[in-house]
């Protein structure tokens, strides 16, 4: 007893000295209610309560950071992980992959505009060089029969020059191939996207001379594709 009458002495003591509750408990080992028991009478003056307030939150902030940390080295790891099970992709793999890729994001053939050729559109860099690739690989196609158009935000026009340096250096192709530049001019509106500064290129544009041909060839196999997996 006399000792639950010293600790109590002590963290009073403590508090009125503007100690908070974790560090008051960090010294003395008692239950949290006990604590907020013995020292709920205790005044603190104006200086005291704003440390104590400057206190919890840089421990919030400090919880906030931790937790920050654990979900982005978890993220790392899944990512590290999920990398880790796409071993050498085969030819065969790769034809699929630009089967389903033209599918999604390229132009279809329509009957009130037939002989339609080859175009893909996207910002994705990555996307793009595996295009490219799937053209060059699988379907044969030769580099000078590739053109391309840059389609960028008019808020961006003084970035040109630096955007085609960009795709040429992602694609492998030569600085003139990337003249045409087309400027969008619709209302930015507020955003969380993090492409919007110096990250932003535009939209790439691929597109293949003569190759209507290949087009009904694609709409081919990607029916193909859809009754074998349905």
């Amino acid at each position: 007893m006399i000792e639950k009458v010293v600790e109590k002495q002590k963290a009073i003591e403590l508090r009125e000295k503007g100690k908070t509750y974790s560090e008051i408990l960090s010294v003395i080992p008692v239950a949290k209610s006990t604590l907020s028991i013995w020292l709920g009478s205790v005044g603190l003056s104006k200086a005291q309560k704003q440390r104590i307030t400057k206190e919890r939150l840089d421990a919030g902030l400090r919880g906030a950071q931790a937790k920050k940390k654990q979900r982005i080295e978890r993220q790392n790891e899944i990512f590290k992980y999920a990398k880790s099970q796409i071993k050498n992709i085969s030819d065969r793999e790769l034809f699929i992959i630009g089967v389903i890729l033209y599918w999604a994001e390229g132009t279809k053939e329509k009957e009130e505009r037939p002989g339609s050729g080859i175009a893909l559109s996207n910002m994705d860099w990555r996307i793009i060089q595996i295009f490219l690739r799937w053209l060059e690989k699988i379907c044969k196609i030769q580099k000078n029969m590739i053109t391309f158009e840059i389609m960028v935000h008019i808020s961006h026009n003084d970035r040109v020059k630096e955007i085609q340096k960009f795709w040429s250096k992602m694609t492998g192709h030569p600085l003139n191939s990337f003249s045409k530049v087309y400027f969008k001019r619709t209302k930015i509106k507020k955003t969380n996207r993090k492409n919007t500064g110096e990250k932003y290129n535009g939209v790439l544009k691929i597109k293949v001379k003569a190759s209507s041909g290949l087009v009904r060839k694609i709409a081919g196999w990607s029916e193909g594709v859809y009754e074998k997996i349905k």
